[in-house]
């Protein structure tokens, strides 16, 4: 398996400000700021927290915890400071002065992670678009610093070289934004074109979705091992946040002929930035015409139950809440349990990366997917050989026979099929 990661590119400070959290939230979402931090080729060498009724407006900390901050910097020699939540273009830049070293917040590296693991031209595109919205205020805010430094008179066309830079850039970037949406505005047409292909093959399909790292490029790759193509490529998978970011489809078929389209999706975090989650609209949107969401979950992480709460949360704000779900409960051998039963009807324990219950799976998701099914006989005429075929491809055939009047077909099939073929039905059981 390739590794991600390459030598450590930098030393950073972690910063956090506790606002009245829960303290075992806090301490969560700063370990999962260390982990992201490590996916950036990032080594922590140093944490400082703060609990605070607000944040200071100038630093976002207080003014004697920057000197604090600057002090640990220092001493361990530190080239970062990452900050656990967004700063405004002015606290950065503040900061920046005050500590003379690069200023981080969550949202810019989650983004620069994005950023290393784009591979397609889609993703590479959806990145930039949002890393660029990013930054175009905190240009804006720059400008207008310098404005209020301009010239003498206080006149605005008096700029000073910085003022009239930091316009081109501006502009520059705010051309770029335009091209790129436009770029991504006819790779969208081109999904939406495919997509339609797959929903006029009438396949059921099923999408993956889940927290980051929870182990959904696994169980993709295990359900192709059992049930996939062998000339389709296997996806990455990596122990580590965000390790795949390009969504991927493949077809799956049960040892009784029916089908189903598997999508490995991109993950979730915790504050994932806005920015990201409407550069990625078009990508997600794979999730929101799924007829069944596989949900997996770490269970063997202590905050699994948060990290599904901030799966839901999404999955609403992309228009996919509606949609069925199975609930994976992946990585349940680290948990300690020694069995993975199936608990109930919409939930399953498993260990993928053990194989262990994969099949399980596949066969919930059948009987999920194929619920209510019922077995017909229908008689294609041979002239209408192209809809017997298209049948043929959505439901379990059963028994083909080849009468002098036309195809006979015996199959169990969706309510859907049935009355989609209604016209060449001979009997319903």
């Amino acid at each position: 398996m390739e590794d991600i990661l390459t030598d450590v590119s930098s030393r950073v400070i972690l910063v956090g400000v506790n606002l009245g959290e829960r303290e075992e939230d806090f301490d969560r979402s700063m370990k999962e700021l260390k982990s992201l931090a490590k996916a950036c080729n990032k080594e922590t060498v140093g944490i400082v927290v703060q609990n605070m009724e607000g944040v200071n407006q100038q630093f976002y900390v207080g003014s004697g915890k920057v000197k604090e901050i600057k002090e640990l910097a220092d001493l361990q020699e530190a080239d970062e400071i990452l900050f656990d939540d967004a700063l405004t273009p002015s606290q950065m830049r503040n900061l920046g002065k005050e500590l003379d070293r690069t200023i981080l917040d969550r949202t810019n590296l989650i983004l620069d992670i994005f950023a290393l693991r784009a591979k397609t031209k889609e993703a590479k595109l959806q990145v930039e678009s949002a890393r660029l919205q990013y930054m175009l205020p905190r240009l804006i805010g720059m400008r207008e610093q310098l404005g209020r430094q301009g010239g003498a008179s206080g006149s605005m066309s008096n700029k000073g070289a910085g003022e009239t830079k930091l316009e081109l850039d501006r502009r520059r970037i705010e051309h770029r934004i335009s091209e790129l949406r436009r770029e991504l505005t006819e790779i969208e047409g081109n999904r939406e074109t495919m997509r339609k292909r797959r929903d006029d093959s009438h396949v059921p399909q099923v999408a993956l979705v889940g927290y980051t790292n929870a182990g959904k490029s696994t169980i993709m790759n295990h359900m192709m091992h059992l049930y996939g193509s062998k000339k389709e490529k296997t996806v990455l998978e990596k122990d580590m946040l965000f390790a795949t970011l390009d969504t991927t489809v493949r077809s799956m078929e049960f040892p009784d002929h029916r089908s189903f389209l598997l999508t490995d999706t991109v993950g979730f975090i915790h504050k994932l930035p806005t920015d990201l989650i409407k550069a990625f609209r078009s990508t997600l949107d794979e999730v929101k015409y799924a007829d069944l969401l596989l949900h997996v979950v770490d269970y063997s992480d202590e905050n699994h139950k948060k990290q599904m709460e901030v799966t839901q949360k999404t999955l609403q704000e992309i228009g996919a809440g509606g949609i069925p779900q199975i609930i994976v409960y992946n990585k349940s051998d680290l948990a300690g349990i020694e069995e993975l039963p199936r608990i109930g009807d919409n939930r399953i324990f498993m260990a993928a990366a053990l194989d262990v219950g994969v099949e399980r799976l596949a066969l919930l998701i059948r009987d999920t997917l194929y619920a209510g099914n019922q077995e017909a006989v229908f008689l294609f005429p041979y002239d209408k050989g192209g809809e017997a075929s298209q049948l043929m491809e959505t439901a379990a055939v059963l028994k083909t026979e080849y009468l002098p009047e036309g195809i006979k077909i015996t199959a169990s099939c969706s309510k859907l099929d049935v009355g989609r073929y209604q016209a060449y039905v001979l009997s319903i059981n």
